[in-house]
This record gives structure tokens, C-alpha cells and sequence, in this order.
């Protein structure tokens, strides 16, 4: 293949698979002259000949822009032909069955690190808790919630830019839950519910367990989901109810603008949303208008926990339900029949020490600085190989700690997955996240544990080895 078809293909594939979207503006000529070591004459051929297929158009003075022929959402039209069933649950428990052993690189792993003196702090504090404990008398921590609790996590809502009281705030057990019972509210087997995609693989089974067909929307890195697929389904399907995670997105990382976020709600008024935003509080810098905020029919349900800013193991979650507040209460209140006391007395301890901010701080400078070296390590590793070199996309997420890689297309991601598990390495294959294959070539990686150390840069050249070999065969 010459070089202008090289750089050709590169770009296509970019589109192809979502990293952009119609009028989206593709890098520069001296941009990919740069970054692919190649003269500026092979990129504007490059150009020149997707600009005569209509897959570029070229803008006088601000370079190129997708074309009105929209590869990724032609290619995705064949998701959206009808309303699927989701059959996850034997995949999702053959690869969370995975060894957890101090050898294991967790790179795979959602969860927070821990390393921090404010969660030593927390479980000192449990562990006051469970010692008092043994004086209270055995009772039942009622929906919604311990009083002390509910008002900090109305403050910690408050700082994430939701105005809300504390009688407005329902304790869950996690945010899993919380999505649960808004689902359970909103809908009844067989109904249709949209979502992004690629989705988190825990809400796709939640979905599958409550017997729920899903309609996956197309996500772009930046402006989130694809309007106009979002339209076509709406107009074709009874869309019962809509779930997205768009701040920090698991599995991409990605964060909707709040443009986007505007354009989703005027194109679904009238249809509840369900919106998950776990890791809103890891943002590395600034704030981002959440859908609650921004929505002005009282129809967004928000669903948040300390999973991922504290400890996944405190299953601390809640649910801000505005008009559903009611009928989701009584459906907490019949799940549980009560929380957990001890939890909930003594992390409400712990925030009124004031210790939790500090600890958000902190939290958010170390994934910054473990995105940046993660994704340095990576690409570097990756382009040692040849046939790697802008044949691949690692997302760069602006908060939390998983980032996406796009590899190319026919490369299979459940086989890097086996691959690393055998160098002790752990990812999450991209098939864990849809429902109809369709990111098979695609892995999730964790940085939440990353540390600078030859345990760390030894895995990630062996997991840029193991991927560009399985690349190699797909070829």
C-alpha cells in the first residue's frame, strides 16, 4: 500500500469507527504530517481523493470536515434496525471470574485506587463504628437513608452543580441499585430503553435481568450521542426511558459538552432519563453541567455513589428522582427493607470531618498525572511496531480512570484479552460492552492503579506486544 493510501485509510477508519462524526473537523495537514511522518503532499492527496468520494469536504481557511457521507452511522444502521435482547450474563461472569492475585496487573479493574490517607482514615472510622455497634440495640436503617448522611451527600450533590435538599436524596446500595429501581419505576418487561454505546456492561445485565429490549445509540468521544440516530429511533420505537453515563463515560472516558447535553434533551422532551454520573467528581479540572441541571421537566433521574471517589466496597449510592421520588422510595423501601447501619453511620462520620474534599483533590491530580503517563507509555510502546503506527486510538479521558482503545477493525479483543491474562495482565475486551459484537476490536484499560515503577512499563510493553501481535494476524 503507498503512503497517501496508508494515511487515506487512516482517516477512514477514524470515521469509520465514531472518532468522528459528520461536520466534525478532521486534523490538519501539517497535524498528520507530523504525527505520521509523512511529506504534506501524501496527506492532501490523501484528502483530495476522500474528498471526491464525499467522505471529506474542504472548508476554506478551517481544513477538513466530515462529510455529509456518514460512514460510522451507516455502518451502525445495521445495530438500529430493531430493538434487541442482550445476552451478556455467561460472558460477563467467564471473564469477571478472572484470578485476583497480587501478581495481576489491574488493568481491567473499575476500581478506585486506594492508596490514600483518607481512605485509612474511612475504615479507621468503620472500624469505631462497628465497635459502638455492639451497645446500639439491632434495627433497621429505613429508606431513605441515615439523616446525617443524606445531608452530606446532598452537599457533595451540590458541588457537582445539583441544587438539592436533603429530603430530596434516596441512600442505595450503589449506584447499580439506584439505576435498578429507577428502571423498575420507569418501565415493564419487553420495553424499549435507549442507551449509549458502548454501554457498561452492568447495566447492559441489569437491563438483560429485568427482561428489557435496548436500542444502542451510537457515542462520539466529544458530542456524546449521535442526534440523528437518536431521532430515527425515537420516531420508529415506543422509547420508554433513556440511560446514559456521559461525564467520564465507562468504558471511553469521553465527557458530552453541554451543547450536546442541551440537543439530547430537546430531541427526547417528554421521555424520562436516567442519568449515571459516577464519576463526575474525579473531573481534573473545572466542572460540566450535569443533564439534572440542565433539565427543565423534571424528568432526569440522577444516579450517583462513593464507588469510585472512595472505595467500590462501601456500596454507597443515591438517587436524586424528582417526581418518581415516591413510587421509587416505596420500591427501596420493599427491596432492602433497610441499609446497611454501619456503613452509612460512619461514612456520614468520616465526611463530617471534613476529610472528603482534600481527598477528591488529591484523587484528582494522581489520575491526572496516571492518565498522562499510562497513555505516553502506551502509544510509545504501540509504535515501536511499524504496522501500529495510526492504526490505533487511545482515548485521553479528562477525568477518571478508563481510557478506550480502538484498534483495527478484525482485531479481536476477547483474544488480547486471554493473551494479557496470561502475562498476568488484566483488560476488559470490547465485545463486555455491546450487544451485537460490534466493538469486538476494542479494549478498556484502567489507570486508576497505575504506578511509575518496572512492574507497570514491563505490562504495558507486553500488552503493546500482545496487541500489535494479534493486529499483525488480523491484517
Amino acid at each position: 500500500m503507498k503512503k497517501y493510501q496508508q494515511i487515506k485509510e487512516h482517516i477512514q477508519q477514524g470515521i469509520e469507527r465514531g472518532l468522528y462524526l459528520k461536520g466534525d473537523k478532521l486534523p490538519s495537514i501539517r497535524e498528520l504530517s507530523d504525527s505520521l511522518s509523512v511529506g504534506k503532499n501524501t496527506v492532501i492527496r490523501a484528502y483530495e481523493e476522500l474528498e471526491a468520494k464525499q467522505i471529506v469536504v474542504a472548508h476554506d481557511r478551517s481544513g477538513y470536515r466530515v462529510g455529509s457521507k456518514n460512514i460510522h452511522l451507516n455502518n451502525m444502521n445495521e445495530y438500529l434496525n430493531e430493538p434487541c435482547d442482550i445476552d451478556l450474563l455467561s460472558l460477563s461472569k467467564a471473564i469477571l471470574r478472572q484470578p485476583n492475585h497480587q501478581n495481576l496487573l489491574p488493568m481491567g479493574s473499575a476500581h478506585p485506587d486506594i492508596d490514600f490517607p483518607a481512605i485509612r482514615s474511612l475504615y479507621a472510622e468503620i472500624g469505631r463504628h462497628s465497635r459502638q455497634q455492639i451497645n446500639i440495640p439491632s434495627c433497621y436503617q429505613l429508606p431513605p437513608g441515615n439523616a446525617s448522611l443524606l445531608k452530606y451527600i446532598a452537599n457533595i450533590t451540590q458541588e457537582l452543580g445539583v441544587s438539592v435538599s436533603s429530603n430530596e436524596v434516596l441512600i442505595t446500595h450503589g449506584a447499580q441499585q439506584a439505576i435498578s429501581l429507577s428502571l423498575q419505576a420507569l418501565t415493564k418487561p419487553g420495553d424499549i430503553v435507549l442507551v449509549d454505546s458502548p454501554c457498561y456492561f452492568g447495566s447492559l445485565l441489569l437491563l438483560e435481568s429485568l427482561n428489557l429490549k435496548v436500542i444502542e445509540i451510537p457515542n462520539h468521544f466529544t458530542y456524546g450521542l449521535d442526534i440523528d440516530a437518536v431521532k430515527q429511533a425515537i420516531e420508529t420505537w415506543d422509547v420508554k426511558a433513556i440511560l446514559v453515563n456521559p461525564t467520564h463515560n465507562n468504558p471511553t472516558g469521553y465527557t458530552q459538552s453541554e451543547s450536546a447535553r442541551l440537543a439530547l434533551l430537546k430531541a427526547t422532551s417528554g421521555i424520562p432519563f436516567i442519568e449515571e454520573d459516577i464519576f463526575g467528581g474525579l473531573t481534573y479540572e473545572g466542572t460540566q453541567k450535569t443533564f439534572k441541571a440542565l433539565d427543565t421537566e423534571d424528568r432526569v433521574i440522577y444516579c450517583s455513589s462513593l464507588s469510585k471517589t472512595l472505595d467500590s466496597r462501601l456500596r454507597i449510592g443515591w438517587i436524586l428522582a424528582g417526581k418518581y421520588q415516591t413510587q421509587i422510595e416505596k420500591r427501596l423501601m420493599s427491596e432492602n427493607m433497610g441499609s446497611v447501619n454501619l456503613i452509612q453511620s460512619a461514612v456520614s462520620d468520616f465526611l463530617k470531618k471534613g476529610k472528603y474534599k482534600q481527598h477528591i483533590h488529591k484523587a484528582q491530580r494522581s489520575y491526572k498525572n496516571n492518565q498522562k503517563r499510562l497513555f505516553q507509555q502506551l502509544t510509545e510502546a504501540l509504535d515501536n511496531y511499524e504496522h501500529m503506527k495510526g492504526r490505533y486510538y487511545l482515548s485521553q479521558p479528562e477525568g477518571g480512570f478508563l481510557c478506550w482503545l480502538t484498534l483495527p477493525l478484525g482485531t479481536d479483543g476477547t483474544e488480547i484479552y486471554k493473551r494479557a491474562l496470561e502475562e498476568n495482565i488484566s483488560v476488559l475486551p470490547g465485545s463486555m460492552f455491546c450487544t451485537q459484537d460490534q466493538y469486538k476490536h476494542c479494549i478498556r484499560i484502567s489507570f486508576a492503579s497505575y504506578r511509575e515503577n518496572d512492574k507497570w512499563r514491563k505490562g504495558i510493553e507486553s500488552l503493546a506486544s500482545i496487541v500489535a501481535n494479534q493486529c499483525l494476524s488480523c491484517d
